[in-house]
């Protein structure tokens, strides 16, 4: 007896089903139970396969499991949405850290090796923004630790190579971990701000475009210029020089990454600037 999984071939089975349009037979079955009326009812039994052609609506059914114990169980599958083919992204050259972690210097320099050699053999099938995401969010995290940025497969692979030998480079930090502390944000002052410098997160990024949103409509009412106008560039670059724009929106675009940095889990102990 299955005990726990009692019911779970049933389950897989018409998965299966479903997902192909066949209804499989009934096993072990040579004649239908005459305790049941087959004519009147609206019931068959299967005896062999049999198409489930499309109708337009989704295909359901449903799976009883009876234990010896008496637990009884009945559940109903309906057939997953058609999935609709999404448009290839354009390539863009925005910047993103590729993680790379080991848990020896020499074994770190190793896997910086393979990283460069996956991205030369995989250029069409593996874009950076999807390979970067995966690092950070499906590979273990130990020890010693380093971050190629990079904002095009060319940095990437001179990054990862320049690791992969040991190599001081601008774009590459290594380092060991150590035991975690306290999380501290920074904002920085007047002088870090630049054209267009929120352009690219308000488009990319619900978190950043809603949290400056909140902003721009906290500051309209004592102000004669758009703080989302300002912040995608789309003002004359002089207003980049008057106090009363760049700080708050400045202090806008702090807001916003903090936001985007709490989004993915990094959630400061105190904000300072």
């Amino acid at each position: 007896h299955t005990q726990a999984a009692a019911g779970i071939s049933g389950v897989i089975k018409m998965v299966e089903a479903l997902q192909h349009g066949v209804m499989p037979p009934t096993l072990h079955v040579a004649e239908p139970t005459p305790q049941v009326d087959w004519a009147t009812n609206a019931i068959a039994l299967l005896t062999q396969a049999r198409e489930w052609p499309a109708t337009g609506r989704p295909r359901r059914a449903a799976v009883s499991s009876f234990g010896v114990s008496g637990t009884n169980a009945h559940v109903i599958l309906e057939q997953a949405p058609v999935e609709q083919p999404t448009a290839t992204a354009t390539p863009t050259e925005a910047v993103g850290p590729l993680v790379v972690s080991a848990a020896s210097k020499a074994s770190l320099a190793g896997q910086a090796a393979r990283l460069a050699t996956f991205l030369e053999t995989s250029e069409n099938s593996a874009p950076l923004d999807a390979v970067a995401a995966g690092l950070v969010s499906q590979r273990t995290v130990l020890s010693e630790r380093a971050v190629v940025v990079a904002g095009s497969r060319a940095e990437a692979l001179a990054g990862l190579h320049g690791l992969a030998r040991g190599e001081s480079r601008p774009d590459a930090v290594a380092g060991s971990a150590v035991a975690p502390g306290r999380t501290v944000l920074v904002f920085p002052g007047q002088g870090s701000q630049w054209q267009g410098m929120g352009r690219e997160l308000l488009d990319t990024s619900p978190v950043f475009a809603q949290r400056v949103g909140e902003c721009a409509a906290a500051l309209e009412q004592w102000v004669d210029w758009s703080l989302v106008d300002v912040l995608r560039g789309d003002v004359p670059a002089e207003m980049l020089e008057r106090i009363e724009v760049i700080q708050p929106a400045l202090f806008s675009v702090m807001v916003g990454l903090a936001a985007v940095w709490e989004s993915v889990g990094v959630v400061p102990d105190a904000v300072v600037g």
